[in-house]
């Protein structure tokens, strides 16, 4: 009896996500050949290699790739690399450089702060501040937030670059899956 009404209970919760919940994919979208979409979704970068998860074992311990195929989070720190770090935590999401001066005005340094809002190339993935310290000859500063030229410039870089690098992730995951033989020909 307990099994049957914990069946319906779970039955009960399915319903209540909504019609949606049941419906499949659109077959005008979806290649019925299922070589096809394992190969369009390896070039999309939604797949992964069998033979690669096993090399790498589980519990290989301190190996940690994740941040690297971050297009994003590698564009950010390609961009401000002349800058010391304070902070690079990946999975919190923020990137913070040190107070940096170049050799021409040292009573004038910057900070920037790069917040990872979403791991999709967009405009509005990255939240960048920019902040100015000015100081006088008896060390009193003055700090300054955002200066809007400087942001967009960084967030355009930044972008850009990201984009260049998914562009690269995408032909090498097309060339080191190469094609299927399609129409039954012997592999």
């Amino acid at each position: 009896m307990r099994i049957l009404s914990l069946l319906s209970i779970f039955l009960f919760l399915l319903s209540a996500c909504g019609k949606n919940f049941f419906r499949g994919a659109d077959a005008r979208k979806v290649s019925p050949d299922p070589r096809e979409r394992v190969k369009k979704n390896l070039e999309e970068g939604k797949g992964f290699r069998l033979n690669d998860a096993i090399k790498k074992g589980v519990g290989s311990g301190g190996n940690f790739e994740f941040a690297s195929s971050n297009e994003l989070w590698r564009a950010s720190l390609d961009i401000i690399e002349f800058m010391p770090l304070t902070s690079a935590n990946y999975s919190g999401g923020i990137i913070i450089t040190d107070w940096y001066s170049n050799n021409n005005n040292p009573n004038e340094t910057i900070k920037i702060t790069i917040r990872f809002l979403s791991n999709e190339i967009r405009s509005d993935a990255v939240d960048i501040n920019v902040f100015y310290k000015k100081c006088d000859a008896d060390f009193k500063c003055v700090v300054q937030k955002n200066n809007k030229n400087i942001e967009s410039e960084l967030r355009r870089e930044i972008l850009k670059k990201a984009t260049i690098y998914q562009k690269q992730t995408r032909a090498k995951n097309k060339s080191y899956y190469p094609t299927p033989k399609m129409g039954g020909e012997a592999n």
